[in-house]
């Protein structure tokens, strides 16, 4: 299990456009990716369900990798997070 946690820093939050980012990125991978915020759990690969965390600028998030590629799925999510400045 690889994993990493950060905070929110986009001003709107997790909305549509990261979302739908992150969820591109996590489906290039095999494990099983989730996101934890505000005591809620997610599946990284559906982008219905991290907008439905409702997840605000400040809120720390956690996500967890599980499987074959998880230090390389960790990798690439935590990248394409600070890239595009939601973290």
């Amino acid at each position: 299990m690889a994993s990493f946690k950060a905070v929110i820093a986009d001003p709107v939050g997790m909305h549509a456009r990261p979302a739908a980012l992150i969820v591109g990125e996590a489906g290039k991978y095999q494990s099983d990716i989730t996101i934890f915020s505000g005591g809620k759990t997610g599946n990284l690969k559906s982008i219905m369900t991290i907008i439905a965390l409702g997840i605000h600028q400040g809120a720390e998030v956690e996500i967890v990798a599980s499987g074959a590629d998880e230090d390389v799925a960790i990798a690439g999510i935590e990248k394409v997070m600070k890239d595009n400045k939601v973290i």
